[in-house]
């Protein structure tokens, strides 16, 4: 079972090590950027796995993502990826975006090494870090996310499900703490932001159902779910991260998020630090995390 306070203090060493020991990791400071990539890979060699460290060139600038798999048995019949960005916007150190999200990526992947050690499943997850989804690199032919879906394409990769993390270290339990774009401020959805949100677009209706499904059984972490239509096109906020590199081409993706600018206040701003997020609620998540994928390797 997983120990919520010790991931938790997993979770405090990632945000230290990415916010404050590099700081910045934008295409303005690629040497960060390319700091932050190496901690990545030596969090995943430190468990046994050798990453991919795969470079391009954008603006003339070298960047990489990271990328590992972890294969349950040969030849498995259900392939997912569990993606998040590690760049920040210029002048921020980006701990709820994205940092948040690559620690819990971190910490979902050191948890099912453990368990692939104790049982069989039919399944493999591919942790992938994505550089440059904040601008410039936003909306560009040089995203990470998007360098790696096309390739995926190309290649013929099977991924049965993208699971994208984007800013999912904010809590709040004040009353009207929650804020929602139109016309989802019509519906009755929680005023209160301690829950985390499932969205996917209409070709990810039945994944996004089985995550919630997943995740009701972890009654320390609430978690909503939202289908948007036409890729979300009709709902532009939900087309700031990196799932839509994936619905794009015709994945199933969802994104798992505290929702941002709707409910934290330091979005974007230099006030984005570790010292302002929740680590109980970042380890009930992986702990939701880990419990999906390992049903979904029992199917």
């Amino acid at each position: 079972m997983l120990d919520i306070g010790k991931t938790s203090e997993n979770l405090r060493t990632h945000l230290r090590a990415l916010t404050v020991e590099i700081g910045e990791r934008s295409i303005y400071r690629p040497d960060n950027l390319l700091k932050a990539a190496a901690y990545i890979a030596s969090v995943h060699r430190a468990e046994g796995l050798e990453p991919l460290v795969d470079f391009y060139t954008f603006r003339d600038v070298p960047v990489t993502n990271v990328a590992s798999r972890i294969d349950f048995r040969p030849d498995p019949s259900r392939n997912f990826v569990l993606g998040a960005h590690y760049d920040s916007l210029r002048g921020t150190v980006g701990a709820d975006d994205n940092a948040s999200s690559i620690a819990v990526q971190l910490e979902t992947l050191r948890e099912l090494k453990k368990l692939r050690d104790k049982i069989d499943l039919d399944l493999s997850v591919s942790f992938v870090s994505f550089t440059l989804e904040e601008p410039p690199g936003f909306r560009s032919r040089g995203r990470g996310s998007r360098v790696y879906a096309e390739k995926a394409k190309r290649t013929g990769e099977c991924i049965d499900g993208m699971i994208c993390l984007e800013m999912v270290g904010f809590r709040s339990r004040r009353p009207n703490s929650q804020r929602y774009p139109f016309p989802l401020n019509l519906a009755d959805y929680p005023k209160q932001g301690d829950f985390v949100a499932i969205v996917g677009n209409s070709g990810s209706r039945q994944f996004t159902r089985e995550l919630l499904q997943s995740f009701g059984n972890n009654p320390r972490l609430p978690a909503i779910g939202l289908s948007v239509p036409f890729n979300g096109w009709i709902l532009p906020s939900v087309r700031r991260s990196d799932h839509v590199s994936f619905w794009d081409l015709g994945y199933k993706a969802v994104m798992i998020t505290d929702t941002a600018f709707f409910r934290n206040p330091n979005y974007h701003r230099t006030s984005d630090t570790m010292d302002t997020l929740d680590y109980e609620f970042m380890a009930e998540l992986v702990k939701s995390l880990v419990a999906f994928f390992a049903s979904r390797g029992e199917k």
